[in-house]
């Protein structure tokens, strides 16, 4: 038997996120049954965490165990013949039989992007979230840098969480904002990338902490109400969700000798 481990990218728009769910058209669905049209296995692939539906990942990684014996370097070509177009295998590798795409994973990294021009871009629409009204980003940033750190993030967390524990640490938290005019015209507020890099991340995690952020932008709180909201450890101290389409797993991480 080998362990293999995958990074799949794919655009989340079409499909109800990436774990397998009752109502079936998820990535994991489609990644299983490619699988089983290779190598006739019924498999269940083990992802490094869930996604929303409708939200993207540029690098997710995701390991099974398999008996067939075609060499690793040949999989990627194989699954992304038999996968949609909107789901690509970008890598792939064998691993120790111990290894687990989410156990093992030691920081995870997202990205939200926020389209703040007055017109939405036709191109980049299923990836942004529209906000036209002006934003104040460097309160945002300042909103930001409260979450730094380890703490308990049940305010940020979705009502429907299962986790025994809602403490986790955010490493680095950063917003930039790209003004090129590939992607704005004069006086427009351009777009707007705010990245989370953790240990890991609750259910609507990044969601719910943009959503707040935006309220901090839009001048309803002050930048230092995040610290009151973590403290609150109560959803209803944050603000609303943001929707899934401006968020992408942007990458996962794991120590070297493990691999």
């Amino acid at each position: 038997m080998r362990n293999l481990l995958m990074t799949v990218c794919y655009d989340g728009t079409n499909y109800y996120g990436f774990q397998t769910q009752p109502g079936g058209n998820t990535v994991q669905d489609c990644i299983e049954e490619a699988i089983k049209g290779l190598t006739g296995e019924s498999i269940k692939i083990h992802g490094s965490g869930r996604t929303d539906a409708g939200v993207h990942a540029r690098q997710q990684p995701f390991h099974f165990i398999t008996s067939s014996k075609i060499p690793f370097e040949r999989w990627r070509m194989a699954l992304n013949g038999r996968l949609p177009a909107d789901i690509r295998i970008i890598d792939a590798n064998e691993v120790p039989l111990d290894f687990h795409s989410r156990r093992s994973a030691k920081r995870k990294t997202y990205r939200y992007t926020i389209n703040g021009n007055r017109v939405p871009d036709v191109f980049w629409r299923n990836y942004q979230l529209h906000h036209p009204g002006k934003l104040d980003t460097e309160a945002m940033r300042q909103g930001l840098s409260y979450l730094v750190g380890t703490h308990d993030f049940t305010s940020f967390a979705s009502r429907h969480s299962t986790k025994t524990s809602h403490v986790r640490t955010i490493y680095e938290a950063a917003l930039e904002v790209d003004n090129s005019p590939l992607y704005s015209g004069s006086n427009e507020q351009g777009i707007i990338h705010i990245m989370l890099t953790g240990n890991g991340f609750l259910q609507h995690m990044v969601r719910i902490i943009v959503g707040t952020l935006l309220e901090v932008g839009e001048g309803k709180r002050k930048p230092e109400d995040i610290q009151t909201i973590l403290e609150a450890v109560n959803r209803k101290a944050a603000g609303p969700t943001a929707e899934s389409k401006g968020l992408m797993l942007w990458s996962v991480e794991y120590d070297a000798i493990e691999l």
